[in-house]
């Protein structure tokens, strides 16, 4: 019963992450550490559960043509980078003052993506908005040291940084901001590797019920309207604040 409860909650939360762009590892993660060995290990888990959600939605977001190739590109080597320098220094900061930044983060983007969305998508045929490629460098790997320190994947994190501070669109950074995941929970989960190995029963049973969650939930991201998007975006983002900040007090 505990394990089928671990698949439900696995499935609804790839599917809300595969509809917003974000992975929400942070939500899966308190559940994941109940199955783990030691909370390093869980932590891998979580890292691969939480890898083979966002390949799934990627797949999705791929045939639909909302990824931006040339972005992942960018973002993509620091983030994975980050990820591994977090992986390995796992543990030499306490986790509960990191959590607690994150919640802060959280907050303050959630509230600000309701209160300022950001502009319209340009009509199709026009020319896409100039995308700020240093902030894409410099936020990546920054959100993924965090997220490899904690063993989270935190789109939740590079999601609004993608809107506020590179320029890319609603649609196109949901895909964009899920297949940059991918790539940094494979190099989180084997950066954990060392500290101890992913628990392999977690992952089976979350990744099984993650797969038709997440392509579920990314199949319904062409159908919200791009106002929509952000405040779904922005509400799920404060759900996952709630979730860290009492991950942070426990």
């Amino acid at each position: 019963m505990e394990l089928a409860a671990f698949a439900a909650w696995c499935f609804l939360v790839a599917f809300a992450g595969g509809l917003v762009g974000l992975v929400l590892g942070n939500l899966r993660l308190p559940a994941t550490l109940l199955f783990a060995s030691s909370a390093a290990a869980g932590g891998g888990a979580n890292l691969a559960i939480s890898a083979i959600a966002a390949l799934t939605a990627a797949v999705v977001h791929i045939r639909a043509g909302r990824i931006n190739w040339r972005l992942v590109g960018w973002m993509a080597p620091p983030s994975i980078a980050g990820a591994m320098v977090g992986g390995y220094a796992a543990g030499a900061i306490p986790e509960a003052l990191l959590l607690g930044f994150i919640t802060l983060v959280l907050l303050q983007s959630g509230i600000s993506l309701l209160r300022r969305p950001p502009a319209p998508s340009p009509p199709a045929g026009a020319p896409q908005p100039e995308l700020d490629v240093r902030a894409a460098l410099v936020s990546g790997a920054v959100i993924g040291v965090l997220g490899g320190l904690v063993g989270l994947i935190l789109g939740s994190l590079r999601m609004p940084a993608l809107l506020r501070w590179v320029g890319e669109t609603p649609q196109r950074a949901v895909g964009s901001n899920v297949t940059v995941g991918v790539l940094v929970g494979v190099a989180g989960a084997l950066a954990h590797l060392p500290n101890a190995a992913p628990d392999l029963d977690p992952i089976l049973v979350g990744g099984a019920a993650s797969v038709p969650g997440a392509l579920l939930g990314s199949r319904l991201t062409g159908r919200l309207s791009e106002a929509q998007l952000v405040r779904a975006i922005s509400s799920t983002k404060l759900i996952a604040a709630a979730a860290t900040g009492t991950q942070a007090l426990t």
